[in-house]
């Protein structure tokens, strides 16, 4: 079936549908990676989002029932060059086809992916319709105003019992592998809904903080925000990605929305504190502007590529974070190390 992603700037790029048969509607971002797509359509933070993949052949390895990064799709629209209809991989339980159908996301396969790329990298992120009406007007083009977190965040507080020091992870879009990861440190957790205030989090008796990925604005959870800013200097606080720029809002600091956003498993990033780079997975479209950073805030890493803070620290508090992911999933597991960092950071502190 014809079908045609329409941006709401009025280019249009034809393609086929496949997977689920029907109209979708959000906001149109590329990912570069050249894997993992399954980890990326599961993955809480691309909620309200159709994806691009930038590389041309997607589907090869099927999909699996191990590597979801959440319990269910979260993605609005798959868009790929090629869609592999033979997949062969000892894992895969099914096609990419047949998950995005029973899932009911709409893909397009066909489309000029490079074209595509460029145009969102030259006018900058958009909203957009996949939709088999090509005579659909740009006008039609509705968005409204809502928290993407609300949509991903755990409703109760969940316990991960484990023999190490307590931790109390603020959902806001956690992935799967982020609680793996903290787990394989020992890690005793409790994960708590993104809504939860600074007294309910400290009668729960923890050691530290995580503060997680998730979706959207970092200014459309002020909540959150004022959570966080109450437990300033009360615990050990780290984050990753949302969670980064989350606490970089309750420390004084400012956000704003990047151009085309950083998404993709390959992203060059400079520890400023050892001068190594590495290679990292990163899913993001807002940066924290580093004019607006306090004095007592230091910029702990750096994007070689746009020259953005990936990470900052506190001079005097056990405070830290990332915009990019350690946890890779899917991507190099270079920064894997920050786990370890965190948790020596929480044995200093008890």
């Amino acid at each position: 079936m014809a079908g045609v992603l329409i941006l709401e700037d009025g280019t249009c790029f034809p393609g086929k549908v496949f997977g689920f048969r029907g109209n979708t509607q959000g906001e149109v971002v590329f990912n570069t990676g050249m894997v993992g797509y399954q980890e990326v359509i599961t993955d809480p933070s691309y909620v309200g989002q159709i994806v691009v993949m930038t590389y041309p052949l997607i589907g090869n390895y099927g999909v699996n029932l191990e590597d979801n990064e959440s319990s269910r799709p979260h993605v609005k629209g798959f868009i790929v060059r090629e869609n592999c209809t033979y997949h062969n991989n000892w894992q895969a339980d099914e096609s990419l086809e047949n998950f995005l159908a029973t899932h009911k996301i709409v893909g397009l396969e066909g489309v000029d992916t490079r074209a595509l790329t460029r145009h969102l990298r030259s006018r900058g992120t958009m909203k957009g319709v996949i939709t088999t009406n090509s005579n659909l007007n740009k006008d039609e083009l509705q968005g409204s105003a809502q928290c993407l977190v609300e949509q991903v965040t755990i409703k109760e507080i969940k316990h991960l019992p484990g023999t190490g020091p307590r931790l109390v992870a603020m959902d806001f879009g956690i992935k799967k592998s982020i609680i793996t990861a903290l787990q394989s440190k020992g890690f005793d957790i409790i994960q708590v809904p993104a809504g939860i205030g600074a007294d309910e989090i400290l009668s729960l008796m923890p050691q530290g903080i995580f503060l997680s990925n998730g979706p959207g604005d970092p200014k459309d959870v002020p909540q959150a925000i004022a959570t966080i800013k109450a437990l300033l200097g009360k615990l050990p606080i780290c984050g990753i990605c949302l969670g980064h720029q989350l606490l970089a809002l309750a420390m004084g600091a400012d956000t704003y929305k990047l151009k085309f956003g950083h998404r993709g498993v390959n992203h060059s990033v400079k520890d400023l504190l050892t001068n190594r780079v590495y290679i990292t997975s990163q899913n993001h479209g807002y940066a924290v502007k580093e004019e607006t950073l306090p004095s007592d805030v230091f910029i702990s890493h750096r994007n070689l590529n746009d020259g953005t803070i990936e990470g900052i620290g506190h001079k005097y508090l056990p405070i830290s974070s990332v915009q990019y992911h350690p946890e890779a999933a899917p991507g190099p597991e270079d920064s894997a190390y920050l786990f370890d960092h965190f948790y020596e950071m929480i044995k200093v502190g008890a």
